[in-house]
């Protein structure tokens, strides 16, 4: 008999919906601060997720999601970052 094996599922910070992981992006926060995209999701620190899509981004930079995830401020840059991500995302 085959076991069933387990999806895991993260909150995207955006819409606050709960989503396969692999549909998701994943933001990092690595020991020095430094903030990056994990699209493999396999770096070290802390991560917080997001639907790939600019409605969830603006939610959650205007309920400020991330930075509730990060328990710290994420600078401007990170969700400029973000939406170059997202507008690429999928291109490829």
């Amino acid at each position: 008999m085959l076991k069933k094996r387990k999806i895991p599922l993260r909150k995207c910070t955006g819409c606050q919906e709960m989503k396969n992981k692999k549909e998701l992006i994943r933001i990092v926060r690595n020991d020095e601060g430094i903030f990056s995209l994990d699209p493999k999701g396999k770096a070290p620190g802390r991560g917080a997720y997001i639907c790939p899509n600019e409605e969830c981004l603006k939610k959650a930079e205007k309920s400020k999601g991330l930075e509730r995830s990060f328990k710290s401020p994420v600078p401007p840059e990170v969700y400029e970052q973000l939406r170059k991500e997202l507008e690429n995302y999928g291109k490829d």
